[in-house]
């Protein structure tokens, strides 16, 4: 083994380890390897952003694009709105919004399609009274699988039709992956319609929650007004209003500081702020109740009487993660206050405001209607309920799917390229102001371009220091003997087990050159290898933290690390057992 060999295995440890940690954002680990390659030599300065100019990054910027323009332009909403209807059984229900987000994330990026139908479903909970926990994680689940039918529905397609076009001259096509994707996302919706909801761990129903379900409940902080009647009394003499309110005091801050423990025997004090733990509707309850106020009342951006409390969840790309309320000056900027945060059932000592959020956090806010929604499009954080808010060009919905359709067509036709017809939609849904020029960057998801430009010049220099032929002479070792597809099968198993850890992104940069490489020794066409990496990258159902989806939910759901692969491995091995046996019946061998 090399110095640039051993040098690029551990710059991809490095990536690994931190990813799986948490701690820093995958963009900025990525950057960071790629910093260190530059330095360590090896990967060639000349090389050095290749990786943002490269097809595959331009094209998932395009996608992100034309999600958001069928968004806005109320495409999608119809079809949600006539698709989903509360009086349905559970089986069926899951069915319908499993099979929706299927569809619609074969013509658009995942992401935002689980980010379209998320709310709806938390509300069709709501009116069936039961526990999203139910529905959302199968609707997951299927909007992963349903990437997996063309070009454009998922990063890790688009990066392997790239490495394609590198290595054998010719990329693959808008549809070529729909064979075995269509297969793949039959048998995965009638997984999680038939068995896999049985598989999650039911959260109980909340009938009193108006969001309708047992959501974990919020960390937040109230002040004791002036004219409180708490003034005089110990913390521990609140238990019983407490328990009529439904709430409970887990501290005291005073002066900006943390009472130590819970601050059960210190006397309160006017302007003290109280730190409790209940769900939304208790939180608002307790104010008359205990005579509270909420923290930032007395703010002139809070002035207003039609006050109201949205909850949202934040995604990867929100700008929010990994900064505090205070350090954004969310209450100055956006005149909105951060009231309460959920994370995953985890009480956290810090002040709300002074929290570092982080990727599935639950945010409870408290502003006019129109600066919430406002804050929730400019943070990029995803309102739990439709609360009618957000302006949608619904006389353009027939433009914006006709404009898209073209741009498909002309495409599939070979009579333009893809990313030539992707930047021509684009630029009309722009012109259009489908896209308002405002809203051309914000959609952009700049954490997932900086991750695949950073890794694709570390993924070429893995390969051409022959680092991807070790990696395929390991797994030719562990099939020694064996057939090309029980190797084909090695690599499937060992590309899924890593996009479960991983960003499914970097997986593929890093398992596409591999597959080329056993095709090559093995003496086989390659096109099942790369299409075997494209569906094992892609199918990251174990954790929350292998695909954007699974984090996206994990706090509206209730879910906790370990439910995932309750429904997650059986739905991984099924993939593997008829995927293969597709792939090569689509893409012989020889």
């Amino acid at each position: 083994m090399t110095i640039d060999q051993i040098t690029l295995f551990g710059l991809l440890v490095f990536v690994f380890v931190f990813l799986i940690w948490g701690r820093w954002r995958y963009d900025i680990v990525a950057f960071v390897a790629l910093v260190l390659a530059l330095l360590a030599g090896v990967v060639p300065s000349e090389r050095a952003f290749s990786g943002f100019g490269h097809p595959a990054t331009v094209v998932i910027a395009l996608v992100l694009i034309i999600s958001r323009g069928l968004s806005n332009s109320g495409a999608i909403e119809l079809i949600t709105r006539h698709a989903v209807d509360a009086t349905r059984s559970l089986g069926r229900h899951i069915a319908v919004m499993s099979g929706l987000a299927a569809a619609l994330s074969a013509v658009m990026n995942n992401v935002a399609a689980l980010a379209l139908l998320m709310p709806v479903d938390v509300q069709a909970a709501s009116a069936a009274r039961r526990s999203p926990s139910l529905t959302l994680m199968p609707i997951s689940f299927a909007s992963i699988l349903g990437g997996m039918v063309t070009l454009i529905g998922t990063p890790p397609n688009i990066v392997v039709a790239g490495y394609r076009a590198d290595a054998l001259g010719a990329p693959y096509e808008m549809f070529d992956f729909a064979p075995v994707g269509l297969v793949c996302v039959t048998v995965g919706i009638a997984f999680v319609t038939l068995i896999g909801w049985r598989l999650i761990p039911q959260r109980e129903f909340s009938g009193d929650s108006e969001a309708g379900f047992d959501l974990a409940e919020y960390v937040a902080e109230l002040k004791v007004s002036s004219g409180s009647k708490l003034i005089g009394q110990r913390v521990r003499d609140l238990d019983p209003e407490a328990d009529k309110a439904d709430v409970e005091v887990i501290g005291l801050i005073r002066r900006g500081e943390r009472m130590p423990g819970l601050a059960r025997r210190i006397e309160i004090r006017a302007g003290d702020i109280l730190v409790l733990e209940a769900d939304p509707d208790r939180i608002d309850a307790a104010l008359g109740a205990l005579g509270l106020e909420y923290v930032a009342a007395d703010s002139k951006a809070l002035a207003e009487d039609d006050l109201a409390l949205t909850e949202a969840v934040v995604p990867e790309s929100s700008r929010l993660v990994g900064r505090s309320a205070l350090s954004l000056r969310l209450l100055y900027r956006y005149g909105v206050a951060l009231v309460g945060v959920s994370r995953e059932s985890q009480r956290f000592r810090e002040r709300v405001r002074q929290l570092t959020i982080r990727p599935g956090d639950v945010l409870l806010m408290l502003g006019t209607g129109e600066r919430l929604a406002d804050a929730a499009t400019r943070l990029g954080v995803l309102p739990l309920r439709d609360r009618g808010q957000k302006v949608i060009q619904r006389q353009k919905a027939s433009l914006a799917v006709g404009i898209f359709a073209l741009g498909i067509a002309l495409a599939t036709m070979g009579l333009v390229k893809l990313h030539v017809a992707l930047a021509c939609v684009a630029v009309a849904l722009v012109l259009t102001n489908i896209v308002p020029l405002r809203e051309l960057y914000t959609s952009i998801e700049w954490p997932v371009i900086v991750l695949l430009g950073s890794m694709i010049p570390i993924g070429e220099a893995l390969q051409t220091t022959g680092g991807t032929s070790l990696i395929a002479q390991g797994i030719l070792d562990l099939g020694a003997g064996e057939s090309p597809v029980v190797v084909l099968t090695l690599l499937v198993i060992a590309t899924m087990t890593l996009s479960d850890v991983m960003n499914n992104t970097a997986t593929a940069v890093i398992a596409a050159p591999i597959a080329v490489e056993l095709a090559t020794r093995l003496g086989v066409s390659p096109d099942p290898f790369l299409m075997g990496v494209a569906v094992a990258a892609s199918c990251a159902f174990l954790t929350p933290i292998g695909h954007k989806n699974n984090t996206l939910i994990l706090g509206p759901g209730g879910y906790r690390f370990g439910d995932y692969w309750r429904m997650g491995l059986p739905l991984e091995i099924l993939i593997v057992v008829v995927s293969v046996p597709t792939l090569l019946a689509v893409w012989p061998l020889y």
